[in-house]
């Protein structure tokens, strides 16, 4: 385990990785039993549960990884899709309560059935990984001594 991995998943971010997990796990759970018992009294409603599954899973995994710069680029995308899912969902069941008439997806109400938790989070964890930015290595490896370009005045 790389020194920035085991700096970064320290106090918080731990407790953010802990807290997708069980998203993820919860989400994922409920999206199977939606999709396998009922899906065809509400398709949108479960393929949004099931899409909201996958997002939460990327970012748990995303998040562990992020001391590595794609990872910490795939934590941003994911983190903001799930924002904006929230709020779209969010939005969409309470001026369009009919879509989800049957059952709720876990960003309806902005997550009120999972006490806020799935409106809260996409915040907290892109507070975090701004928090964070700065402990990224760069791609670029670093020139041996041989290969440094000397500069200033050769006399």
């Amino acid at each position: 385990m790389s020194p920035e991995h085991r700096t970064r998943m320290t106090g918080i971010g731990r407790v953010l990785v802990v807290v997708y997990a069980i998203m993820a796990l919860a989400a994922t759970g409920r999206s199977l039993v939606q999709i396998v018992e009922d899906y065809e009294n509400a398709p949108l409603a479960y393929t949004l549960s099931a899409a909201s599954a996958l997002v939460y899973v990327l970012a748990t995994v995303a998040l562990v990884l992020s001391a590595r710069r794609f990872w910490y680029v795939v934590a941003w995308v994911a983190i903001c899709f799930e924002l904006v899912g929230v709020l779209v969902v969010g939005t969409l069941s309470l001026t369009h309560p009919e879509l989800f008439a049957h059952d709720a997806t876990v960003w309806s109400g902005f997550g009120y059935g999972y006490f806020w938790v799935p409106l809260v989070l996409p915040f907290v964890g892109l507070w975090w990984l701004v928090r964070h930015r700065d402990g990224i290595p760069d791609d670029t490896p670093e020139p041996s001594a041989g290969e440094r370009v000397r500069e200033g005045s050769s006399w």
